[in-house]
């Protein structure tokens, strides 16, 4: 049966009793065979200050290779006027929107990487670039009305047409530059 263990306790036959001598010496050492201590050398330390090192670089490279490249380009004074005026654009109000927003984006800087400038054409250039400025800052100055008056179907309409002027007048720059380019090219046949 299970006995209390203070009754045992108070019995004076266990406190005769004595541990054999070096009982403590070998009982260390039997310890010490079954879990030998580990001595840790200089170069261990060493090796664990290098890895540190080593993700600490290569979290430095990946945080510099995953940040955005534009805000590589932009110039403090102008992250100062960007601050002060945050404009909604059409993908802010719906995603359907900005489907449409990024189509004609890409769709006039895909026509617009396509054109070749030569000396020839620089007047033509020029007149057409003035005409895509004055039509950037008509889109800015609606960008700016959407902010302040909310989303209407007029604001939208008129952010949509004026994606659509800038892509139109991409496509006359190109096949102006094509009818300039074959024109020549006859003229330079014919001599």
């Amino acid at each position: 049966m299970a006995q209390d263990i203070r009754e045992l306790l108070k019995d004076d036959n266990m406190a005769h009793e004595r541990m054999p001598e070096n009982h403590q010496d070998r009982f260390l050492k039997k310890l010490d065979v079954a879990l030998p201590t580990k001595n840790y050398s200089k170069f261990s330390w060493i090796k664990i200050a290098a890895s540190i090192v080593v993700l600490l670089g290569l979290s430095f490279g990946a945080y510099k290779f995953f940040q955005p490249q534009d805000s590589l380009l932009i110039s403090p004074s102008q992250v100062a006027i960007t601050e002060t005026t945050v404009t909604k654009t059409l993908g802010d109000i719906s995603p359907g929107l900005k489907k449409v927003e990024d189509y004609y984006l890409a769709s006039i800087n895909l026509e617009l990487s396509k054109m070749k400038y030569t000396p020839e054409t620089k007047e033509m250039f020029d007149d057409y670039l003035e005409q895509m400025e004055a039509l950037n800052k008509e889109y800015k100055r609606l960008s700016v009305d959407l902010t302040e008056s909310g989303p209407s179907e007029l604001t939208v309409n008129a952010l949509i047409d004026n994606l659509k002027f800038r892509l139109n007048l991409m496509y006359r720059l190109k096949s102006q530059l094509n009818e300039l380019n074959t024109s020549s090219g006859e003229v330079k046949q014919s001599i």
